[in-house]
């Protein structure tokens, strides 16, 4: 089985937000994909899919399903993240105060994505965007 999804995802859009990650949820479902390992996928997709939709002009995410894994790649084309290290830091956001407001932007996204993956990098630069890549194996 080899199958690639990809979505263009758009910046500021809370009304599409998390279809992305719901069409590759259902997808991986009806592939048989069990249950442990849908969840795994599903919070990784959704939160790169937020941080795309949050934090930049508009991205990517890319799904790769094959027998033994399930690869996403989220790249958007946005600020970029000035210092890696503290965005990995459970509750720090740099979501503005209207973002928060509508729940979104609680500082868990980066973390949720290495926490729920079992292969995680992240590669970004301050003003040529970011690109995370993610495994979760299908054990």
């Amino acid at each position: 089985m080899l199958l690639t999804m990809e979505f263009d995802i758009k910046a500021g859009d809370f009304v599409l937000a998390g279809e992305t990650s719901s069409k590759i949820k259902e997808t991986l479902k009806k592939l048989g994909v069990k249950p442990e390992i849908l969840k795994k996928v599903a919070i990784v997709s959704y939160e790169a899919e937020m941080n795309i939709v949050i934090h930049s002009v508009g991205g990517v995410l890319k799904a790769i399903i094959s027998k033994d894994k399930i690869e996403i790649i989220a790249e958007d084309r946005g600020p970029g993240i000035e210092d890696i290290e503290l965005a990995m830091m459970e509750g720090y956001s740099t979501a503005p105060e209207e973002i928060r407001n509508l729940g979104f932007g609680a500082g868990m996204g980066l973390p949720n994505m290495k926490k729920y993956s079992d292969h995680f990098e992240i590669e970004s630069q301050k003003g040529s965007g970011t690109r995370v890549y993610m495994v979760v194996y299908n054990k």
